[in-house]
């Protein structure tokens, strides 16, 4: 029997102008990867998978390592071909084992603390009297040294400021505003935390205390692959519980806490990027890459499950979907699970430096679509003010407005895998979401659980990317390059600037 193959013409209409652009869409395989996504998903599974059964995956862990695996099991059962873990240097994992914070004068009351991460262990189980020393400066500090050997440290002012706004949904209002992280917000302390760890370090101080920047028991924690060995063990406590010990110890109420906290380092200094591909079938085209791709690792004070866990489950679903279908795109479509994302892009950037370190082999790169911040639908890409590219991606949103996938904006949106590539040159872009909760709750903290996506969420993200990359794959033109002036996509082509929104 043969396969009926429908290519629709879209006439796009761009800000209300007249139609510049006839952009074509393969409509009958969007319908199959509807069915197949809505009809028989995997989403669901997958995602809990991933939160539930691996939990957080802090890079270099061997809970990452666990996770790769599972995925690259997973790539390989579908049937995508060369199913990998391509390793780069990134230095020691960490494994939090045990961790307690309890106050047990002036009365008994558990707390909600977390460690940062790469902190070392504590020898055994501390238990006394709180010293606090945010008010203080450092010359106060350092008279204070006999009375801080040993101690329990708080180290901050008590947290007035919190964490209260997402940043501004992008493609709602005038579209002026830039999306990338949320104003920074940092705990004060009197004495900057750079002069006051080697006092405290120096004095023998057994662990040190700070607040969180979120309200309600929300814990906010990251961490640095750096810390010495001998440095002071350091955590963060729910800033409210915080702000009780610190406002009974300015009132001459003594507080006593019992901590206990075991650590482990790993020694394997590696840790894994996964990919996968379904190969390539036009001689002519094969070599292309249309790249997808999300950041599997995590912090590790939950289960990852919207930083980046759903962009996860609907990467891994997307190249499930293709390869149920049994796909045979033009292009080769390549889905990448990234390590290190956290700790400064690092997956992406070992996977640059690895397949893209010539102009040839960067020509070879048709696109990246990256899945990362925010959680719930996604609805468009950010374009990273690449007109030309917009213009055909704007072509591809009507077969998905039936799914909630309604714009495209023009602005660009910075600090995740896409950056690098962007940064070259290279079209790059990453999926808009909603932010309805993601700034202020679940992102970077202990609320970072499968709760906050719907099982209906995680299949249209899927459908999404693979929807895209299948019309990425299929085009007979290039997705125009940032710096394009003309390009070969049969669409009208503008020069676009380059700047990642911050």
């Amino acid at each position: 029997m043969r396969t009926r193959i429908l290519i629709a013409t879209v006439v796009l209409a761009i800000s209300g102008a007249p139609a510049r652009a006839q952009v074509p869409v393969d409509l009958e395989m969007t319908r199959r990867i509807k069915q197949e996504g809505l009809e028989r998903s995997q989403a669901i599974t997958l995602y809990h998978t991933l939160t539930d059964e691996m939990g957080a995956r802090l890079t270099g862990s061997p809970a990452h390592d666990q996770a790769a695996n599972w995925a690259k099991g997973q790539f390989a059962e579908w049937g995508l071909s060369n199913a990998r873990l391509e390793p780069f240097e990134f230095g020691r994992g960490w494994t939090l084992e045990k961790l307690s914070v309890e106050m047990t004068a002036p009365r008994y009351m558990p707390f909600i603390a977390y460690a940062d991460a790469w902190t070392p262990s504590l020898p055994g189980v501390v238990d006394g009297p709180v010293v606090y020393v945010g008010d203080k400066t450092a010359a106060e500090v350092q008279a204070m040294a006999s009375s801080l050997r040993g101690a329990i440290v708080l180290t901050h002012l008590p947290q007035a400021e919190f964490r209260d706004n997402d940043r501004p949904q992008p493609g709602v209002g005038d579209g002026s505003v830039r999306t990338g992280n949320p104003p920074s917000m940092r705990v004060a302390s009197t004495t900057p935390a750079r002069e006051l760890a080697p006092i405290l370090q120096a004095a023998g101080v057994a662990v040190t205390l700070r607040p969180s920047i979120y309200r309600d028991g929300t814990v906010g924690v990251l961490g640095s692959r750096t810390t010495a060995d001998d440095a002071v063990p350091a955590m963060v406590l729910s800033s409210e519980q915080y702000n009780m010990i610190a406002r009974l110890t300015e009132g001459g109420i003594p507080v006593e806490l019992r901590v206990e906290l075991r650590t482990r380092y790993d020694d394997d200094t590696r840790t894994f990027n996964v990919l996968g591909d379904i190969l390539g079938s036009d001689p002519a085209l094969k070599d292309e890459i249309v790249l997808v791709g999300a950041h599997l690792d995590s912090w590790h004070t939950a289960s990852g499950a919207t930083d980046n866990g759903d962009g996860v489950a609907a990467v891994m679903e997307a190249a499930r979907l293709l390869t149920a279908l049994g796909a045979r795109p033009r292009r080769t479509i390549r889905f990448a699970l990234w390590s290190g994302e956290e700790q400064g892009l690092l997956g992406a950037r070992a996977y640059i430096a690895e397949h893209l370190a010539d102009e040839a082999a960067q020509e070879q790169l048709q696109v990246y679509l990256n899945d990362d911040p925010g959680s719930g639908k996604s609805l468009g890409f950010y374009m990273q003010e690449n007109g030309a590219a917009k213009e055909i991606f704007d072509g591809w949103l009507a077969p998905l407005g039936d799914l909630g996938v309604t714009r495209n904006v023009n602005e660009g949106i910075g600090s995740t895998d896409h950056v690098p590539f962007h940064d070259m040159g290279l079209p790059g872009f990453n999926a808009i979401k909603d932010f309805d909760g993601y700034d202020q709750r679940t992102r970077h903290t202990n609320a970072d659980y499968p709760e906050r996506m719907s099982e209906d969420e995680l299949k249209q993200q899927a459908i999404f990317l693979a929807h895209f990359a299948w019309q990425a794959a299929q085009m007979d033109g290039r997705i125009p390059r940032a710096r394009a002036v003309a390009s070969d996509s049969g669409v009208e082509s503008s020069e676009s600037g380059t700047g990642a929104g911050r």
